[in-house]
């Protein structure tokens, strides 16, 4: 029987590697055309990669954990008939179906290399593009990733040096310490250590960058939910009487409640251009969901969220989040949010001061809403109280502005009537 290599296939437009997450096969093991043989995580989605023909597993190429560069050999395969073409077919291209993620910062368990690229330094394209769009030499700066690879972290550290990059002996003075490698930690007597792979690798990566490059700052502030609670509950007794199956929680008051608050503080509608050095304010208002899954917290983006009515806001969401859970999202619904909210539910606490989704500015923090003694009317009450946290980067957002931002929140969020004249 004959043989055939199986590169992995192209990931996505700008994709160049990913992280092998998981072997769905091994030596030895039959597939059939079509059959996933394994999960490839970049910096845009989990991939599933199938097989483009029907044979015997002989060899798989690379451990889980691993990074693997496109068109890397992947797997080898004895085939069943004749000999193959020397490509895959398109149709062994992967299919989408997972978490958003940063950027991919370790190197590919890479197949050899031509003899001109021995030396090439080990780099992202963000990292590249960064150091050249700042006349830096990446071959001059002392990378502190996985074998050497330069990282934006290093990059920053180059240019909050001074002029010019870096020596590869002065990086341990201008690095900040979080970029620097770090000491292991010895293991003890019932330890158990748990490899970082997959979603949680890239989460731990993302919210590094996030707080390295963002200089965060928070304000939370609490709302009388009494009248938004009321309401609801009406709406939901009319949605079971019309017997449409769909029900209302508290999120779609909030996502119309922040975009609203939106339309007179755009700048919270934005993404940060790092290599730009620009605010990028968006013209769609594609709102972020945060989803607890068994792998960790997921992103799902509900495009176009001012052009839905409450109804279809929950329906929506709860569609997405179903779809994070059984890690089947598609890639458009995990890339291009302009602000992202997240909430626990009634496991919010009284607040929190949330990680900003990179590149956005503005991440809101939903905690429990529960009676509380207030004071209304030089009365005190028991009302429905909850708190709402903003977290911004200080660099494109001041801390008047998030306050403002925030009370325009709060002020649809105690009258819900006004929500209804805002989607007019």
């Amino acid at each position: 029987m004959a043989t055939f290599e199986f590169k992995l296939p192209d990931l996505g437009e700008g994709v160049t590697e990913g992280e092998l997450v998981k072997w769905h096969v091994k030596a030895g093991d039959l597939v059939k055309e079509d059959q996933v043989l394994a999960e490839v995580m970049t910096d845009k989605a989990t991939v599933t990669v199938p097989s483009p023909h029907a044979g015997r597993v002989v060899q798989t190429h690379g451990r889980e954990g691993d990074m693997a560069k496109v068109h890397q050999l992947l797997v080898t395969l004895e085939l069943e008939g004749s000999a193959p073409p020397a490509e895959a077919p398109a149709h062994g291209a992967p299919a989408p179906h997972g978490a958003p993620s940063a950027p991919a910062s370790s190197p590919a368990q890479a197949a050899p290399a031509a003899p001109a690229q021995a030396t090439k330094v080990l780099a992202t394209p963000v990292t590249r593009r960064m150091a050249r769009e700042h006349g830096l030499d990446l071959a001059e700066i002392s990378g502190t990733g996985p074998q050497g690879r330069v990282t934006k972290a290093d990059v920053v550290a180059a240019l909050e040096g001074g002029t010019g990059a870096p020596k590869k002996n002065e990086v341990a003075a201008l690095a900040p310490q979080a970029a620097r490698p770090a000491a292991p930690v010895a293991s003890g007597k019932g330890d158990e250590r748990i490899a970082l792979r997959g979603l949680r690798k890239k989460i731990a990566e993302k919210m590094v960058r996030s707080k390295f490059t963002m200089p965060h700052f928070a304000f939370v502030e609490e709302v009388d939910a009494t009248d938004l609670v009321a309401l609801r509950a009406r709406l939901n007794s009319q949605l079971a009487a019309a017997g449409d199956g769909t029900k209302l929680t508290y999120l779609p008051f909030i996502v119309k409640a922040t975009i609203a608050a939106m339309k007179k503080f755009p700048h919270l509608n934005a993404n940060f251009d790092e290599a730009a050095q620009e605010l990028v304010v968006r013209g769609e208002y594609n709102i972020g969901i945060a989803v607890a899954t068994p792998d960790g917290l997921t992103v799902a983006v509900v495009r176009n969220a001012d052009q839905l009515t409450l109804g279809e806001l929950a329906k929506e969401i709860s569609r997405l989040s179903a779809a994070a859970r059984d890690r089947k999202l598609k890639m458009e619904e995990l890339t291009g949010g302009t602000f992202t909210i997240t909430s626990l539910g009634q496991s919010g606490g009284l607040f929190a001061t949330p990680i900003l989704n990179h590149p956005e500015v503005g991440i809101l923090g939903v905690h429990k809403l529960k009676k509380r003694p207030a004071v209304k009317d030089d009365q005190v009450v028991v009302r429905d109280m909850m708190n709402l946290s903003l977290s911004c980067d200080h660099r494109v957002i001041d801390g008047d502005v998030a306050a403002s931002f925030v009370y325009e929140i709060i002020k649809y969020l105690e009258a819900p009537d006004l929500l209804f004249l805002a989607m007019a």
